[in-house]
């Protein structure tokens, strides 16, 4: 049963706070900026009004995933926190002695309650609200990007990576103590993942028993990880690795396993629009929907700003359309293609090569009439190569490779002459200048993944990226109005 949070009771402690939470704290702030009733309204729903026990506020459950996304702390750590953290208890509106959460309950918000809700959207059209409340945004561009997060999981199965966690956590145990070496139970053996999760539950029970292992905060820190990383493995991944995860590359030679973010942002640095998609998929596919969802949040977008991904074709139509000037260097390769294989073959501009819809990427290129383009001004074809070998097992080589076939290629025809006007812009002083600032969404990609870990995800599939890429920008974002109020 859901009731809203009630007012703190009169407690002989409150002073506490004006004490030992200074007026400047990050957190004091941040509870000044912002009024997160608004979470409320938009969760209640997904709760029972008439029966059941009584659910703690989803105003308090989602104030811990701003400080678990701020901190960067898992979730038995961050409840292990907030009981001694009396900046945390202030944020969280809780007097200095009350009792906090269990740390399951944060685990059932998030797969629970946040489930099939509009989350990324509703929390980026707040910060933009405070934004223009607060009057920081002032410029009418967006610069657009992508960012990669790996899978928690990498290219490892969850075998790898439990093994990898156990030897961590034993680690740090023997440097707290080596006679402890002699109760740690026997390794598993076996690559059978059933197996290898019984040890790591074993190796969990008598760690937890050690004497005085709680004096440690090194060994909670890792005894804690594994227990989250088993929680997921047994609640998601029941065979392999995360299922959603899809293989993107960064360039020819370098790939991930995990998912891309893409991010639509003012010149003030503040994240206005973003989509979440598996790692394979392109940067230029997504434009449209930045652009959209940035107006619906109240810009008025009149330049959209992004390296050479984003000059395709329907792009510069689209933005032509509506009146927008796109800084986006001409790539031909990826304004062209053919009209036959759409959708099947996606262009990764950082590669220079082709994709295919399986995540399997051309292995060489070859160009036809390229002498005789440069001196008639004819077209000119450019072929590329797919590993056939690859072809011939491929899931989805119905209708793609035939049967027996010794090579696998994908052509695409560059005119001479379409966008000329694009061409003729991007060599103006405008374009140049406006390019100018690009770079700045590249510093905000940094600071997401040095500062916030968006480098690896938290949880796993495609939902549970979102929810992290939600959070995690909400709280960027606040953090950069508070920082631009400062002056």
């Amino acid at each position: 049963m859901l009731f809203k949070q009630k007012q703190k009771t009169l407690s002989p402690y409150a002073g506490l706070y004006d004490i030992v939470v200074p007026k400047d704290h990050k957190l004091r702030k941040l509870k000044d900026l912002v009024d997160f009733s608004f979470v409320y309204d938009e969760l209640k729903d997904k709760y029972s009004h008439d029966n059941g026990r009584g659910a703690t506020c989803p105003v308090v459950m989602f104030k811990f995933l701003i400080l678990k996304a701020m901190y960067d702390l898992s979730d038995v750590d961050l409840v292990q926190r907030t009981l001694s953290d009396m900046a945390f208890k202030f944020f969280l509106d809780m007097n200095p002695e009350d009792e906090v959460i269990c740390s399951s309950s944060l685990t059932k918000f998030r797969r629970t309650r946040l489930k099939d809700t509009e989350l990324l959207d509703m929390l980026l059209k707040k910060t933009t609200e405070i934004a223009y409340e607060k009057g920081v945004i002032k410029s009418n561009a967006l610069i657009v990007d992508s960012t990669h997060t790996s899978s928690k999981y990498r290219m490892k199965t969850p075998i790898s990576a439990l093994k990898e966690l156990s030897k961590g956590l034993r680690r740090t145990v023997y440097n707290f103590d080596e006679t402890f070496k002699e109760k740690m139970p026997k390794k598993n053996q076996e690559e059978i993942l059933s197996k290898e999760i019984d040890y790591s539950k074993h190796l969990i029970e008598i760690v937890e028993n050690l004497p005085k292992i709680q004096l440690s905060s090194e060994v909670t820190s890792k005894l804690n990880l594994l227990k989250e990383f088993l929680d997921d493995i047994e609640n998601d991944i029941t065979l392999s690795k995360d299922k959603e995860a899809k293989v993107g590359h960064k360039d020819a030679d370098t790939s991930f396993l995990g998912y891309k973010s893409h991010l639509a942002m003012t010149e003030e640095r503040i994240v206005v629009s973003a989509t979440v998609t598996t790692g394979e998929k392109p940067d230029g596919k997504e434009l449209k929907k930045l652009v959209n969802k940035a107006r619906e949040a109240g810009v008025q977008v009149e330049s959209v700003i992004g390296d050479a991904a984003y000059s395709e074709k329907n792009n510069i139509e689209f933005c032509r359309e509506e009146g927008i000037d796109l800084v986006s260097r001409l790539s031909k390769t990826v304004t062209h293609g053919n009209e036959r294989s759409s959708g099947e073959f996606e262009f990764n501009k950082d590669a220079d090569r082709y994709v295919c819809k399986q995540g399997h990427m051309s292995i060489k290129k070859s160009v036809n009439g390229k002498k005789r383009r440069e001196a008639e001004g004819s077209q000119m074809v450019e072929t590329y190569f797919f590993d056939v070998e690859k072809c011939k097992v491929c899931p989805q080589k119905e209708g793609c490779y035939k049967e027996g076939a010794r090579t696998k290629s994908y052509s695409v025809t560059i005119k001479s002459h379409t966008h000329q006007a694009h061409e003729d812009y991007q060599n103006t002083e405008e374009f140049k200048e406006k390019a100018k600032v690009r770079y700045m969404i590249e510093a905000k990609n940094s600071e997401l993944k040095s500062s916030h870990g968006y480098d690896k995800t938290k949880y796993s599939g495609l939902f549970g990226m979102e929810m992290q890429s939600a959070v995690t920008l909400f709280t960027v974002n606040l953090k950069r109005i508070m920082t631009l109020l400062e002056g």
